[in-house]
């Protein structure tokens, strides 16, 4: 973990509510499925956002304005400096993907599979990313993932592109696959969780207090014992998890 000065570069909106902000800053430590925790002025707890990106000095965050911190960052310029903790958390262990990972990303769980299929492509994987959204104005980053070389499916609750559902109505069209990595709220992973047949790897959206370990508010029990999901995850593999 390293405390450090990023400066934002861009901020732009690129679909409802979700933003895509590009900084300048540090790379040590960034991996896929890390993510970085940003102090705010006015606001006691930092925001943690996973990394979606990094590449050529700059680091890629895309972020839903929910709340006041994300809604204040939405509002944010170019030459804005961040007091940024990166980068926190164990992520993906994208050694265990095998020959044709899956990617499954529901909403602003999306974001955090960018890297992680960027890495495995460039490893030689056959990769399918599958993306669940509740209807079209909210899709993001489909393009992004076609131009790494990835299968992509998408899925939207009220049917208005892609797949009509949920992404395990999607999953349904994927044949094979070797391993999964998977990113969303709770109800999608416990879905997800269901509808797997093989092992894969969870990464769990927490309240958090500190975002390295210290405070433990964002401890949870697994099967090994209690974790702390901003350390000891947020990501967590399939045969641990007790829902």
């Amino acid at each position: 973990m390293t405390e450090s000065i990023f400066t934002i570069i861009s901020n732009e909106k690129i679909a409802k509510n979700t933003y895509k902000m590009v900084l300048s800053g540090t790379a040590e430590g960034c991996a896929p499925g890390k993510f970085v925790n940003i102090k705010i002025d006015g606001l006691f707890l930092r925001r943690p956002i996973s990394v979606c990106n990094y590449e050529d000095g700059k680091l890629t965050l895309v972020y839903k304005a929910v709340g006041k911190g994300t809604e204040a960052m939405a509002k944010m310029g170019a030459g804005t400096e961040l007091n940024v903790l990166a980068y926190l958390g164990n992520g993906y262990d994208l050694t265990k993907s095998g020959e044709a990972p899956m990617l499954i990303g529901g909403g602003v769980g999306v974001p955090p599979l960018y890297m992680c299929a960027k890495k495995l492509i460039e490893a030689g994987k056959k990769v399918t990313v599958i993306l669940g959204f509740n209807t079209a104005e909210e899709v993001f980053y489909k393009e992004e993932f076609e131009s790494l070389g990835a299968r992509v499916l998408v899925a939207t609750a009220d049917g208005s592109v892609g797949v009509k559902g949920f992404v395990t109505n999607a999953m349904e069209e994927v044949e094979n696959y070797s391993y999964f990595y998977t990113c969303g709220p709770e109800p999608m992973l416990k879905a997800v969780y269901g509808a797997t047949n093989t092992s894969g790897e969870f990464s769990f959206e927490e309240r958090m207090g500190c975002g390295f370990g210290a405070c433990v508010g964002c401890t949870c029990k697994t099967k090994y014992g209690n974790k702390r999901i901003c350390k000891d995850g947020p990501v967590l593999v399939k045969e641990e998890i007790i829902w």
